[in-house]
């Protein structure tokens, strides 16, 4: 923003009449913001430099992990098949014949459009499946007023609005007697929804289960992170800040693998495994397009 400059002859460059500050002088302070940038950007200049070899890789590897948790649902229908089909016609009480066809439309689903995803072909047409898959799987299995259930389910779907904005392209969207819309005035809309549901995944594993000293740590250290995410301020960094986080407390907390196959908690912590694997795809498509236009750190680019 250009400055406005006096005119009059005593007044010798930005030089302020009454002895104080010039105007310069006065406006040089970085703000708390502009100094955190300031580092911030350092960083991620050095974290840029270091994932400089899998960046042509990065959209590919986050949209497999979106996805991901509907490809092990699915596996886990078809193993679990008899369980399946107990829970629903016992518990549900949903008539036998409608359990069968609600499982196998589930699996196909899941299966194909995550196929879709990974592969980046009908996009559009695959997130909706999904988006099908975890409104049929709540109302089917009961979960729709679960709490922990409802905020990983909007992680979810904002990883898929990650996905459909990173999938469209420019092109118009016209229809017969309506103004015509960019696609890409869409996908800010649709990529800063998606950035905000991203976090709801975090928010729903803080609260839920068993506090221990690991869940505290993630809730402090992720707790900033996700704000600067849904504000759009240094939202790569705080993206890569919770990547990390969410990597590192899923491999000591949720290592299913190392539990005996009867235990308990092997399954839910195979589930919570593989949901957070969903939120850090979805990050990494952050990552890889940046906040989109509605952002902070849009808006300092414009000034």
């Amino acid at each position: 923003m250009a400055q406005i400059r006096g005119t009059a002859g005593y007044q010798l460059g930005n030089q302020n009449p009454f002895g104080g500050p010039g105007r310069d002088a006065a406006t040089n302070d970085p703000s708390p913001l502009d100094a955190i940038r300031e580092q911030t950007s350092k960083i991620e200049d050095i974290l840029d430099t270091l994932a400089e070899p899998i960046r042509p890789y990065m959209p590919a590897i986050g949209r497999f992990l979106i996805v991901v948790t509907f490809l092990e649902d699915a596996l886990r229908i078809i193993t679990q098949w008899n369980d399946q089909l107990t829970y629903l016609r016992d518990y549900r009480h949903i008539p036998v014949g409608i359990t069968h066809i609600f499982l196998i439309v589930n699996v196909i689903a899941m299966t194909a459009s995550s196929l879709l995803v990974i592969v980046r072909k009908h996009s559009e047409y695959a997130v909706c499946g999904l988006l099908g898959v975890v409104v049929t799987q709540a109302l089917g299995y009961g979960l729709i007023f679960d709490l922990n259930f409802f905020l990983r389910n909007l992680s979810v779907v904002g990883g898929l609005f990650m996905v459909l904005s990173d999938s469209w392209v420019r092109k118009k969207l016209a229809g017969a007697g309506l103004p015509q819309m960019d696609e890409k005035d869409m996908k800010m809309y649709v990529q800063l929804v998606g950035r905000v549901l991203l976090i709801f995944l975090f928010v729903g594993f803080v609260f839920a289960g068993e506090w221990s000293i690991w869940r505290v740590i993630v809730s402090v250290l992720g707790f900033g992170a996700c704000i600067m995410v849904v504000v759009g301020f240094k939202a790569k960094f705080s993206a890569i800040m919770l990547v990390v986080i969410l990597s590192i407390f899923n491999l000591l907390v949720n290592n299913f693998w190392t539990l005996h196959p009867h235990h308990p908690h092997k399954d839910f912590a195979k589930y919570d495994f593989f949901q957070i694997l969903s939120i850090v795809g979805g990050l990494l498509l952050l990552i890889n397009m940046g906040p989109g236009d509605i952002s902070i750190d849009n808006k300092k680019k414009i000034y």
